[in-house]
């Protein structure tokens, strides 16, 4: 067992300042030293023999190794309640288990679950459970001393008939994370084998606590009370909100319910304010009314009510009633019903996955449903139960991105209780994935928040990794479910009997697969797994969908490419760019089409990393078309050479041209025969980099120190010898090893235009966008037959009066009275205007 680095100072604490009587310890400086070294002794290499004598007991500073253990053990305060919770389960599991041939253990209190109330005023904090509770003997060896486990002595006095029971705590040190957050701790217990209810007390940082009968008497029935007088600094865990987020935190699946009493103040009618005042009024109105009796006994039956009085009623009625302020307290049920992954897989229905789907990502997707998921059991030398989920939408980090400072959504639990969401359970292109690992055998350091062994984790890792993929590929190779039955429409029918067709029928698109759906969200994800994980590089290979020349814009596995491939195909084509149609319309895909071989598009910037490390599929080379020495097979070897040896030979004059006017823009010229329409293209080398790729390298946003020069590929100049401008440059430039001669500026012009053509149609970028300027604008001027592109003289136009915009009659028509706003008009001193002249 691998113990924390603070623990070993622990021990040297203890060591050094526990020792009793000090005369057993001599300064080496200390003069009556030399009175009592015998010379003989001192150089005698033996090792010299225990002297008889007194013997002593180690005692160590209790309170400095408790403040040690609290202290370096725990970086999070808020872990004392996963650990009083813990502990609390653990004693109901207790209770439960012993009860099964015990029954009268469950008589005094048959509820079993733990309730956590807070007293702000008092700043207390208290956690109460109907666990088997503890002796006084029990207090004394169980919390009376550190690091001493009672769970881990119940679990050896099982040994191995636990059957189903799981206890959390194992170290003893968990009880002890109340200093954290307490200046006082006190424990009342009351054991159903004890006719007692005692309490332990002790403050942080005593070396003494105490143990008494507690004087209130058996107010548990059985079980235990943990009270926490609170720091100044943890006052806020008085509060209702706070206590609750904690519980749904760690210890939301704990098998037992956790109930946390919420304390709301709210106004109401002072009831008894206004029933007293209601009696005065009553006492009031009856002396008035004999008054009035007496007075009008005499007078008519008839009443005359004054204006007065009926005010002096009314202001009565109306009067607001007295409030009060109020405190009501109720119980609220913290922690979920049940750890669904603990389940039989057939006894959780579809609708439960989706609700506890829910459950854990309602932060990262907002309530929606999973898309699929895997539970499962893995056995080994660490077992485990898991849960996994893959979303329908993509988490708002991957939308930007920002794939590293993801975090991961799984969640590590050890028998239901959560140790961190923090481990990296899955690796970073499985960030989508959503669920938990919960193990009963997994070693933890006594923090709970760190593994014994690093590979624990990678094993873990590795599992929960294939598990994931096959979930994926499960998914991929599903039938696609039965559309539901559409009601049929309403038809014509002419005179004869025959339906009609209607022209405003619109043509169904043809329903798509979910997983095409869902590869669409998460495509780079996959491909970045094919980057990052070789040792499922084969398998998520299989998981990838692309686009070809003959998909008719589906997407299609690359299984499908290779039982779709020529006999005589060895390897699976591929061109990358900006977009489809682009790609489509490449010089590069017209011997490609007039053979009807399939050509994968690639358009994304993933896809240029992915084919990267993804060398080959099933046996089968990826080759981009975009790379010279691109040949097929089914064309005669013998003929193609015979021809590409006449051409280079017809050509030679040009190509040794080429290679020295263009200088460094190229690294040569060649013969290329598998150009159709186009005079010249740009390929790279067999092993370099696409023209995509480039583009992608130079857009790094965060490269520093970027050398432009060292990212750009080794391009060739393949040249066209059946296209007539190729042959008309053949013809007109000089002699290569003529150094006078120069080739005159429209030849020069039309080789700057072949390359920066060819450059273009390649993917690249032009060479130099200044002289490319100058070209086109001497070729405008030669097409216009300009003889000079010196600017004209300015115009000198005569000064003229100013004259009102002339009105388009054409378009009066379209004025409307309506556009106008008239509301502050008077249309009234224009009433009548016309009535006299007519």
């Amino acid at each position: 067992m691998r113990f924390h680095r603070l623990a070993f100072s622990t021990v040297a604490i203890v060591a050094l300042s526990a020792f009793q009587g000090s005369n057993q310890f001599v300064r080496a400086d200390d003069p009556n030293m030399v009175d009592t070294v015998d010379a003989d002794a001192a150089a005698a290499t033996t090792e010299a023999a225990v002297p008889a004598g007194d013997k002593y007991e180690f005692q160590a500073d209790v309170s400095r190794v408790l403040d040690i253990v609290v202290n370096s053990l725990y970086q999070n305060k808020d872990v004392f309640l996963r650990e009083l919770i813990s502990n609390a389960s653990d004693a109901i599991d207790k209770a439960r288990f012993l009860s099964i041939t015990q029954p009268e253990l469950l008589v005094d209190k048959a509820e079993l679950e733990v309730r956590i109330q807070y007293d702000f005023d008092a700043k207390t904090l208290t956690i109460t459970d109907s666990g088997i509770g503890m002796t006084k003997d029990d207090l004394v060896s169980s919390l009376g001393t550190v690091a001493n486990s009672g769970t881990s002595k119940f679990m050896d006095a099982l040994a191995d008939g636990a059957g189903e029971i799981s206890q959390i705590g194992m170290f003893g040190v968990g009880f002890y994370s109340s200093f954290l957050v307490a200046d006082r701790v006190t424990v009342a217990t009351k054991h159903p084998k004890s006719d007692t209810q005692y309490v332990w007390s002790s403050k942080n940082g005593e070396d003494a606590y105490t143990i008494g009968e507690d004087e209130r008497g058996n107010t548990l029935g059985r079980g235990t009370e943990i009270i926490l007088h609170l720091k100044d600094d943890a006052e806020d865990y008085a509060d209702f909100g706070r206590l609750q987020g904690m519980v749904n935190h760690y210890s939301e699946f704990i098998t037992h319910p956790i109930f946390v009493r919420k304390t709301e103040t709210m106004e109401v009618p002072d009831e008894d304010e206004e029933e007293d005042e209601f009696d005065a009024d009553a006492d009031a109105d009856a002396e008035k009314a004999d008054a009035d009796a007496e007075k009008d006994s005499d007078e008519s039956d008839e009443l005359d009510v004054s204006d007065e009085e009926e005010d002096a009623d009314a202001e009565k009625e109306e009067k607001p009633p007295k409030m009060k302020e109020v405190t009501t307290h109720s119980w609220v049920k913290s922690n979920a019903d049940a750890a669904i992954w603990n389940r039989s897989k057939e006894d959780v229905s579809d609708e439960d996955y989706q609700e506890f789907f829910k459950l854990l990502s309602k932060r990262e997707y907002g309530g929606t449903n999973a898309t699929s998921w895997s539970h499962f059991d893995a056995e080994g030398n660490i077992n485990f139960k898991s849960l996994v989920y893959m979303p329908q939408d993509i988490p708002r980090s991957l939308q930007m991105g920002d794939v590293s400072g993801f975090k991961s959504s799984m969640k590590l639990y050890v028998r239901k209780v959560l140790i961190s969401d923090d481990f990296e359970l899955l690796p970073k292109y499985m960030s989508f994935v959503t669920g938990v690992v919960d193990s009963d055998d997994l070693p933890l350091n006594v923090n709970r928040e760190t593994l014994q062994e690093s590979k624990i984790i990678t094993i873990i890792r590795k599992k929960v990794t294939r598990k994931v993929i096959d979930m994926i590929s499960k998914f991929s190779k599903e039938e696609m479910p039965e559309e539901e039955p559409k009601e049929e429409a309403e038809v014509e029918i002419d005179e004869e009997g025959n339906v009609i067709p209607s022209e405003d029928k619109e043509v169904e698109e043809e329903k798509e697969h979910p997983y095409i759906t869902w590869y669409k969200k998460f495509a780079p994800s996959i491909k970045m797994g094919v980057v990052e994980d070789e040792p499922n590089r084969k398998r998520l290979a299989k998981l990838i969908r692309v686009k070809t020349n003959k998909s008719d814009g589906k997407f299609i596995s690359f299984e499908d490419y290779v039982e779709n491939m020529k006999e005589w195909q060895k390897d699976i084509y591929f061109i990358s760019g900006q977009n489809e149609d682009e790609l489509a319309k490449s010089p590069f895909m017209e011997k490609f089409d007039e053979k009807e071989v399939e050509v994968i598009y690639f358009t994304e910037p993933a896809d240029e990393y992915m084919v990267g490390h993804m060398r080959e599929f099933n046996g089968k080379k990826l080759t981009t078309i975009t790379h010279e020495g691109v040949e097929f097979d089914d064309e005669d070897k013998d003929l193609t050479m015979r021809r590409k040896t006449a051409y280079s030979e017809k050509y030679r004059p040009l190509i040794k041209y080429m290679n020295k006017f263009y200088g460094t823009a190229v690294a040569k010229a060649k013969i290329s025969v598998r150009l159709g329409s186009a005079p010249a293209i740009v390929s790279s080398s067999e092993y370099g980099q696409t023209a995509n790729m480039e583009r992608i390298m130079k857009a790094q946003a965060f490269a520093h120190g970027q050398d432009v020069r060292g990212n750009m590929n080794i391009k060739t100049l393949e040249i066209n010898p059946r296209h007539p401008f190729i042959e008309s440059l053949l013809d007109q430039v000089p002699d290569v090893d003529d150094e006078d001669a120069k080739a005159p500026i429209e030849v020069r012009d039309a080789l700057w235009s072949v390359l920066d053509t060819a450059l273009l149609n390649g993917g690249y970028e032009i060479n130099e966008g200044k002289a490319f300027s100058l070209r086109m604008m001497r070729s405008i001027k030669r097409q216009l037959g300009v003889e000079s592109v010196e600017l004209l003289d300015e115009i000198d136009p005569p000064v003229e009066e100013e004259v009102p915009p002339e009105m388009d009659a054409a378009n009066m028509d379209s004025l409307n009275l309506d556009d106008f706003d008239l509301g502050d008009v008077d249309l009234g001193d224009f009433s009548g205007v016309g009535d006299e002249e007519a």
